[in-house]
């Protein structure tokens, strides 16, 4: 009897992250920790110092391997945060949990908010904007902090309103994602430091775009070189609700799923809000595919 191996894309290269270099074995575990009031899905649930602290400690027990930190929410009509504001809700948090020998990402748009990040001991910046902000590309050329380039048509207040438009969108997004590898590696960051994200659900037709994304997502990388990590983000989003029918908290099966399927097409790290689950089913995904690497 012959056996046809599952086609398993292939690991991409180590990134330097801060104090840490992250490998690719498996598929990482991001945990998201949004101290805001206002989140999609969890708003308001660890605003409060003492919860987001607890929330963390409960994502490492469970398992995950890089904690992301947001002060602003960035759903669909989201109005900005005060620069002071999210500094008081970010920092603090970074310097209470650095010595937890644990990646911290923290999810910014801003460079000043980059800037106090990096300081207070953050590992790598997340940045739905793709660093395309005055000034963010300075903020943390100098440092040794991973970046996740995120891919994101018009921006969070009018992001969704009307019909995103696209001729290809997985091949638009690849061109974004390289233009922006671009910039940052003509501004003197190496490679090794880049990751990208197609960005489900920022800017794409909720079924249509964000399905081609996941269906084709390890063609969303670009290859300049080396085969970037790529950050998959789709916990919880709409994309899951427009065919499960479910609002945003009951959409844990949904998510985990999109997780497992984002896994086996080339994602190397997964953006969660419900890190244990996750975890184990991604255990049983890697078991397959060792088996059918034998």
């Amino acid at each position: 009897m012959s056996i046809t191996a599952l086609p398993f894309p292939l690991e991409p290269e180590p990134l330097q992250c801060g104090r840490f270099t992250l490998t690719f074995e498996r598929p990482l575990v991001m945990g998201i920790l949004n101290v805001t009031p206002d989140s999609f899905s969890d708003g308001g649930q660890f605003a409060l110092r003492g919860d987001a602290l607890r929330q963390a400690e409960r994502m490492m027990l469970d398992g995950v391997d890089i904690i992301d930190i947001g002060g602003e929410s960035t759903r669909p009509g989201a109005p900005p945060v005060p620069l002071d504001e999210e500094l008081e809700r970010v920092i603090p948090l970074v310097e209470q949990l650095r010595d937890a020998q644990i990646p911290l990402s923290v999810d910014t748009y801003k460079p000043e908010v980059m800037r106090h990040a990096l300081a207070a001991g953050a590992d790598l910046i997340n940045d739905i904007w793709g660093f395309r902000m005055p000034g963010a590309i300075e903020a943390v050329r100098d440092s040794a902090c991973g970046l996740c380039v995120m891919h994101m048509l018009g921006e969070p207040q009018t992001m969704q309103l009307g019909e995103p438009a696209y001729q290809d969108v997985v091949s638009e997004v690849r061109e974004f994602l390289t233009q922006r590898i671009a910039a940052l590696t003509q501004a003197g960051i190496a490679k090794a430091r880049i990751s990208v994200d197609p960005g489900f659900g920022f800017g794409k037709a909720v079924v249509e775009h964000n399905y081609a994304l996941l269906a084709h997502l390890a063609e969303t990388a670009p290859h300049a070189g080396r085969p970037f990590p790529i950050l998959a983000g789709m916990s919880r989003k709409s994309m899951l609700g427009a065919v499960t029918g479910r609002a945003a908290p009951e959409r844990v099966a949904a998510s985990v799923a999109a997780a497992v399927l984002a896994a086996e097409r080339g994602a190397a790290i997964l953006r969660v809000h419900d890190v244990a689950p996750t975890v184990d089913a991604l255990k049983v995904w890697a078991a397959t595919r060792d088996a059918a690497r034998r």
